[in-house]
């Protein structure tokens, strides 16, 4: 179901003008930005700049997918430097040579783990898809304004307690009775 503001944005879409001027064969937008250009048929298109990289609006559902292979590199290499030093902590219960275990070697193995562990799965197409595929079906997500969030909120606060207040009162109306028909006092 449509928000207030997903109609409000359309209309504002609709009411935006169909032409873009035309860029000048001389002119260049500053480095960094985009440029708006018209094509034969009519259409508008957002031109990303030559040379460099887009800003993050510009990635669109891939800068989710670049957030979710980092997040899970970090991820990968914090457990595994939590392993690597149990299982050296471990191995030197065994041959006490060891010492304790080094956070310059262990941390280092782990980023390595972290790392290849996200390339692995960056270079395997099918799981990349698949990320990309879930970033664009989320995108696709009507998600609840923040007045609808505090009403369903409130809602569920107040339904809360007036269910405990209920169970509460039939509890002890229910102790009462069956005080009465054991005769325990």
């Amino acid at each position: 179901m449509p928000t207030e503001e997903d109609v409000k944005r359309e209309t504002e879409d609709e009411a935006a003008p169909e032409e873009a001027d035309e860029p000048s064969a001389g002119a260049s937008a500053p480095e960094g930005t985009a440029m708006t250009t018209a094509s034969a048929d009519g259409e508008v298109h957002d031109v990303a700049p030559v040379g460099g990289v887009g800003a993050p609006s510009q990635l669109g559902m891939k800068r989710f997918v670049y957030a979710g292979y980092f997040a899970g590199a970090i991820f990968i290499a914090f457990a595994a430097s939590k392993i690597l030093d149990f299982a050296w902590y471990k191995a030197s219960t065994y041959k006490p040579g060891l010492g304790e275990p080094k956070d310059e070697i262990v941390m280092p193995v782990a980023a390595l783990i972290g790392l290849g562990t996200a390339l692995y799965y960056w270079y395997r197409t099918r799981a990349r898809q698949l990320a990309e595929e879930v970033a664009n079906e989320m995108g696709k997500v009507t998600w609840p304004s923040r007045t609808e969030v505090t009403n369903g909120t409130f809602v569920v606060i107040v339904t809360t307690v007036v269910s405990t207040v209920f169970f509460a009162l039939m509890d002890k109306f229910w102790g009462f009775l069956t005080n009465l028909v054991y005769g325990v006092t």
